[in-house]
């Protein structure tokens, strides 16, 4: 409680003090003049003007406020190393005890994790946020139990925002070392086929460490071993590597082991070089003239990362007829640059309703095969030609070709349908219209019937018989499209269909578009959520497992979004490399930067926060030496201190606050207790002056 006088006037202020002034005036002239009683007169006068003062006393009801203490944890990835977990845990859950049990103390347990974004440990950042509605007076303390390595240790500490010490109780051993592996430079993009170079360093620290020697430096791409070499210590070297493909190249760097050393994780370096691939090449050679000559032509010059060389065969070389000159193309069809010394240089051929007349010689079909086998891909467009005496399967193709014509053509009018297997494969799953009965595009009417050796059958015609097959011959690829009808759907005949998806989706998948591999393993980051998809044939999965960068394996459970295509997410706030399987396959995925300030330096320090701690009155210390055992200090409440630590204990600021909850207010000159003073004065001087 506190007591204290004041005063409401019932008069104003400036007649108030005219009256003093009056009283003041009157006392020093009967004082002066000697006057009988003249004190009394004064005294009485100046009880007149106190009590239009209206002095009253005042009882003030405040409730003190508790002081808050900021407990805050360091949950980042480098508290995972060795035996902090457990240490921070056994310190946290003691001083919780302590200041639970300290009387006008509020404890804010408060855990800072890594935020994923790679700007590393931001302690200083949680403790604002979990003090953002206490008042600064209010503010006792704030004691971090972390290894030290804090990556927002403000400037100035005044810019804390309250006036109290911050206490730093480090994990971890003072005898810590550790080896790392620094990225100094790493290209984002590059060709693919092309070289590209990485500079890393490999640096040791802590105690007893050297700074020269050689150690083993090896190299992964996308989780396989490339290539081994020795690093010396301290010096930065550069590293040739090969884009191998489109997308997302994901190439590790990893020294060897130091003795003794804190952890690998930060022995590791990844970057990830997104592949460029340069126009995809595709020959195009069109056979006998039919309605739909023009429809691949269109399609693929319309496909701006493609480049079309384009060659149409209207008659045979030996053919005399007699027609002019100035009539026939102007160049000789190149055979021998196309398929023998350039066809390597092809990403795609396309035969489009070819038929042999003797324009190509059999010994550049047993080029084209050993093309497909060693990585290319041909697509044969037929039509009736096909099942005739100069079809291309009676040439060196016929071991790649993986469908056997009969020698009979179905003429009869047909919708193109999805098999069940097609609906599964990313080239025809979800084609608009599929899904009805019939489908809904137009009809086509010709069909050549063939058996299939091998490959799968997407698309059926008339009496579930093959339309569209695709197979894998070696390293390369080999589709058939076993009707000329295409161009049925691209002229919008009975309202068209999907010639654009099917035909573009066909193409790339033969060129080897990661996206339309019917058995893969995708896995990607979307903000703080890894996302991990599963196209599959197959009607069931196995087992998705991811493996933290920590090293902590975690299920993923998967759904099937589509038919073929399973999805899952999972949260995760860890920087570095993930590693997904699933049966055998693997994928990887880098969350982060490539370098994050988080494993920057592992090694404990008291160094980096003790300025601050210094500053504010408080310490920085090591809660456990050589010998391992946590050593929590005491903890002391004080009012007021130049410093708030010890030898074996630290100190936290008590507050002044209250809670203001009522007044009470008593008047000292109202109600009898006034009058009768004032009478008593009045009568007094009377009194006096009748004597």
């Amino acid at each position: 409680m506190i007591w204290s006088l004041s005063f409401d006037p019932l008069i104003p202020v400036w007649m108030l003090a005219a009256a003093v002034l009056l009283v003041a005036v009157l006392a020093t002239i009967t004082g002066l003049m000697r006057l009988r009683g003249w004190f009394l007169r004064v005294a009485t006068m100046a009880l007149v003007a106190l009590a239009l003062a209206n002095p009253a006393i005042e009882r003030e009801n405040r409730q003190p406020l508790s002081s808050v203490v900021a407990l805050v944890v360091d949950k980042s990835q480098s508290q995972l190393l060795a035996d902090r977990p457990e240490e921070t845990e056994t310190a946290a859950a003691e001083l919780q005890k302590r200041l639970e049990a300290l009387p006008g103390f509020e404890v804010r347990r408060i855990e800072a994790k890594n935020a994923g974004n790679g700007d590393g440990t931001a302690l200083f950042q949680a403790l604002a946020d979990g003090l953002s509605d206490v008042p600064p007076d209010r503010v006792g303390g704030a004691i971090l139990v972390t290894d030290g390595q804090v990556h927002d240790v403000p400037a100035n500490p005044g810019s804390l925002g309250f006036n109290a010490p911050i206490h730093g109780l480090i994990t971890g051993k003072p005898d810590e070392r550790d080896r790392r592996l620094i990225l100094h430079k790493a290209p984002r993009f590059g060709l693919v086929g092309s070289e590209q170079i990485i500079s890393v360093r490999v640096v040791d620290h802590g105690r007893d460490t050297q700074s020269t020697g050689r150690v083993r430096l090896i190299v992964r791409r996308d989780g396989k071993l490339i290539s081994e070499r020795n690093a010396s210590l301290g010096e930065t070297i550069d590293i040739p590597v090969e884009i191998a493909h489109g997308g997302d190249n994901i190439f590790e760097f990893e020294a060897e082991a130091l003795d003794g050393e804190l952890t690998t994780l930060n022995n590791k370096a990844v970057v990830t070089v997104d592949g460029i691939r340069e126009n995809l090449r595709v020959l195009l050679v069109s056979g006998s003239p039919h309605a739909g000559e023009r429809t691949w032509r269109n399609l693929l010059k319309s496909d701006a990362s493609v480049d079309l060389v384009h060659f149409t065969i209207l008659r045979p070389p030996e053919k005399q007829d007699g027609t002019p000159i100035n009539q026939l193309s102007l160049i000789a069809f190149p055979t021998r640059e196309l398929f023998s010394v350039k066809i390597d240089q092809f990403d795609l051929i396309i035969f489009d309703r070819y038929v042999r007349r003797g324009v190509l010689p059999m010994l550049y079909f047993d080029n084209i095969a050993r093309y497909v086998r060693g990585g290319g891909a041909v697509l044969l467009a037929g039509g009736p030609d096909y099942a005739e005496a100069g079809s291309l399967y009676r040439t060196p193709l016929a071991p790649i070709l993986p469908a056997r014509p009969t020698g009979e053509i179905l003429e009869e009018p047909y919708h193109a349908a999805v098999a069940d297997l097609g609906a599964r494969h990313p080239v025809t799953r979800g084609l608009p219209g599929a899904t009805a009965n019939p489908p809904n595009w137009s009809r086509w009417f010709r069909l050549v019937d063939t058996e299939v050796d091998s490959g799968q059958t997407l698309m059926t015609g008339p009496g579930d018989k093959p339309l569209l097959v695709l197979n894998r011959e070696g390293e390369g690829r080999v589709a058939m499209l076993l009707s000329d009808h295409v161009w049925l759907w691209a002229r919008g005949y009975e309202g068209g269909g999907p010639h654009v998806p099917l035909l573009r989706r066909l193409a790339h998948w033969l060129m080897k578009e990661p996206d339309l591999e019917e058995e893969a393993l995708r896995v990607s980051m979307r903000g703080p959520e890894l996302i991990v998809e599963r196209q599959s044939l197959g009607e069931t999965i196995d087992e998705v497992t991811v493996q933290s960068p920590s090293g902590k394996e975690t299920s993923v459970a998967m759904t099937e979004s589509d038919p073929g295509l399973w999805r899952g997410t999972m949260t995760t706030t860890e920087t570095g490399l993930f590693t997904v399987t699933e049966g055998d396959k693997t994928a990887l995925v880098h969350a982060g930067p490539q370098n994050p300030k988080e494993y920057t330096d592992v090694l404990s320090t008291t160094s980096v926060l003790e300025p601050t701690s210094l500053v504010t009155g408080g310490v920085t210390r090591r809660l456990s030496d050589l010998g391992g055992g946590v050593d929590v200090p005491r903890i002391v409440p004080l009012r007021q201190a130049a410093s708030y630590a010890g030898t074996g204990w630290i100190g936290l600021k008590t507050t002044n606050a209250s809670v203001l909850n009522g007044i009470d207010r008593y008047p000292l000159f109202l109600g009898l207790i006034g009058l009768a003073v004032l009478l008593g004065a009045l009568s007094l001087t009377w009194y006096r002056e009748g004597r």
